[in-house]
């Protein structure tokens, strides 16, 4: 009994030591908290507009809402929440190293910023899947893009998951522990110095995100590879045949051949018997139709492989930083460091307006109409009419 009563004790010391280590190190003055003020508001104002923006242009431009669309959404929801409550509540305490708002939105802010991160990073393995299935089976995907309910079954399930990974931790940790950990005017998650919690939440919250996103976008690249080599045998044919089509011998085509080779082929051929122009051919729509597919195919690659490396280069510090801190109980690693990484955590919803929504046409053109608004309603009446 003594025994756990030291042990208690030695913890309960060492917390507070933590606590006041950081209290010491965290208070500003002068240009510094005036130039963190600046940054942080100048965050929070990037993140809200941005997101915003996002939600606005689903909106006002209906044909915005298809399936695929609604994830960009609801990632667009989470780094919004981030910047409109997560980080304005966290200023105060990270100037002057001190929490004073109190217990129960200490436990507020905690969920909902666990809750919002996590959301974020389960939407971009959805964006990216639906990526995945876009192209690797497009014809099915297409069909599937008025199904709306579908879409919203995906998101709840986001948000539901996002809230199993850590809320109930947050809320009832030191209820079943029996004591709670954080003093007064601190506020962190009971499980901070957990490491065997954190690298299992980490599981899930990082390293397999990483790992499914990455072979999404692999699994992309390998479709388009095979694809181009395909597209390139194709017209190779194409090419060969092309001197006896313009010739009028009609050679019939290898019984190689697929059904829709001999069509392309075949249209070229009566397109170019019914133009004036002998000497020239006229491309079929399946021939056009392969690279401009291709074309879009390898838009999606090369913005998957963007995803994988802001996403590693957003997360992985944060994670890795916790893992390590709680292992060796905040020993090893100076507070500032693990500060660093987390506003880094952060940064991550200020870019992903512009990674995702802003890299398609459609978002574009919403964007555009949003923003230029009043240029738009004033350009009709500065038309002159007829007879003026």
């Amino acid at each position: 009994m003594s025994e756990e009563h030291a042990e208690s004790n030695s913890s309960r010391h060492y917390f507070d030591s933590a606590s006041t280590r950081f209290q010491g190190s965290f208070v500003f003055s002068g240009p510094a908290f005036v130039v963190l003020t600046v940054m942080m508001v100048t965050l929070v104002v990037v993140i809200v507009l941005g997101n915003a923006l996002v939600i606005v242009a689903f909106k006002v431009d209906k044909s915005l809402r298809r399936q695929c669309n609604y994830y960009f959404l609801n990632l667009a929801i989470s780094d919004f929440l981030v910047g409109a409550f997560c980080i304005p509540v966290y200023i105060p305490y990270i100037l002057t190293g001190r929490w004073t708002l109190g217990r129960g939105l200490c436990k507020l802010w905690l969920v909902m910023d666990y809750l919002l991160c996590s959301a974020s990073v389960f939407n971009i393995v959805l964006i990216s899947y639906d990526r995945f299935l876009s192209v690797t089976r497009a014809v099915s995907y297409r069909a599937r893009q008025g199904m709306t309910h579908q879409a919203i079954v995906k998101m709840i399930a986001v948000w539901v998951l996002a809230f199993v990974l850590y809320g109930p931790a947050i809320i009832f940790w030191e209820l079943v522990v029996g004591r709670s950990r954080v003093p007064k005017d601190e506020c962190f998650a009971e499980f901070y110095y957990s490491w065997y919690f954190l690298l299992s939440a980490s599981m899930l919250e990082f390293f397999s995100p990483f790992i499914s996103v990455a072979f999404f976008n692999l699994s992309i690249y390998l479709s388009i590879r095979r694809r181009r080599l395909h597209s390139g045998k194709v017209q190779l044919h194409l090419q060969m045949s092309e001197p006896a089509s313009a010739q009028g011998e009609g050679t019939p085509m290898s019984h190689n051949w697929g059904f829709g080779t001999k069509l392309a082929v075949r249209g070229s051929f009566h397109s170019q018997s019914s133009s004036p122009s002998l000497g020239k051919l006229h491309p079929s729509p399946s021939r056009v139709a392969a690279p401009s597919r291709l074309s879009r195919d390898k838009k999606i690659a090369k913005s998957l492989a963007i995803i994988v490396c802001v996403f590693a280069i957003c997360w992985a510090p944060y994670t890795l930083l916790m893992i390590i801190r709680a292992a060796c109980r905040g020993r090893c690693i100076q507070h500032h460091w693990y500060e660093v990484t987390f506003w880094l955590l952060w940064l991550n919803s200020a870019i992903n307006p512009l990674l995702y929504p802003l890299c398609h046409s459609s978002f574009r053109r919403a964007f555009s109409k949003i923003l230029c608004a009043k240029r738009n309603t004033t350009l009709p009446s500065s038309v002159p009419r007829a007879g003026q």
